[in-house]
């Protein structure tokens, strides 16, 4: 009887919180090559200081054979790191803009596939697919394809748009059944109302769970990897106001360089696998 009751208490602990992967030690290797690889500038090199790279894709547990969706990559800071360690033995989606939507997605969608296109010993395998409501177009890839979904600095931008619910559904729908959701975000006081159009850029933890968690995701663990503690979160032009954007310009640059890139939370989610 004790016997059963313990094996039906390990299986109610695993569904509540399931084990995460672990990055191989070949896919580290490789990672901590391509970090230094030439694809990346030197600006990029420096903000690693600042956004943990190695720890980040551990923390996932992110290997370089896994089918790998990256969520509106934007610049591309991750997408220089990630789509290199996926080319030879893995999968790397960028889930882009819809250039078709507006002239600004198309600015920002060409300069993604031109980064592609540049520099094909590193990016030649690199796919890209479309994720963009305001076009109505919801799956970046098959639905049940995915091994993992990484979005870096993105629910303040959803939020704005009312747009976080969708998000979230396309991301369970697409990856596999026990698949994760990676997710680092610019972290809001936990003691202060969240704006519900995160209008500073910045997103209360508690909050962007219950986004995932009502989609269907199952939390898995958190880390402070990305946190700031000198991040005062109380600037004139928000998020933006720190480095690497510095929207006020020469003013108080030397103050705001010195706290450095935003705290964040880093969460890592599964889709259950039943």
């Amino acid at each position: 009887m004790i016997a059963r009751a313990a094996l039906a208490f390990a299986f109610i602990a695993s569904f509540i919180a399931p084990a995460a992967a672990e990055m191989d030690a070949a896919t580290e290797a490789k990672l901590k090559q391509v970090l230094a690889g030439p694809q990346r500038s030197d600006a990029s090199k420096a903000r690693d200081a600042h956004r943990h790279p190695v720890e980040t894709l551990k923390f996932f547990g992110l290997n370089q054979n896994m089918t790998v969706i990256e969520i509106w990559p934007e610049a591309g800071w991750y997408t220089e790191v990630l789509a290199p360690l996926m080319k030879d033995s893995g999968r790397y989606i960028a889930a882009d803009f819809d250039p078709a939507a507006s002239a600004g997605a198309k600015r920002m969608s060409d300069a993604l596939k031109a980064k592609f296109a540049s520099e094909p010993a590193a990016y030649g395998k690199a796919e890209t697919g479309i994720l963009f409501p305001m076009a109505n177009k919801l799956a970046p890839a098959p639905a049940g394809t995915a091994d993992m979904i990484l979005t870096f600095r993105n629910i303040h931008n959803w939020m704005a748009r009312d747009q976080q619910d969708v998000m979230f559904k396309s991301f369970f729908d697409t990856l596999k059944p026990g698949g994760t959701l990676g997710v680092v975000e610019h972290r809001a006081p936990a003691d202060q109302p969240q704006d519900p159009k995160a209008k500073s850029g910045y997103v209360r933890e508690d909050a962007a769970i219950a986004m995932a968690e009502k989609a269907g995701f199952k939390l898995v663990k958190s880390s402070e990897i990305n946190a700031n503690p000198k991040d005062t979160k109380d600037y004139p032009k928000g998020v933006w106001t720190l480095p690497p954007t510095l929207m006020e310009g020469d003013k108080d640059r030397a103050k705001y360089q010195a706290i450095g890139e935003s705290d964040r939370f880093t969460l890592l989610f599964r889709k259950p696998a039943g």
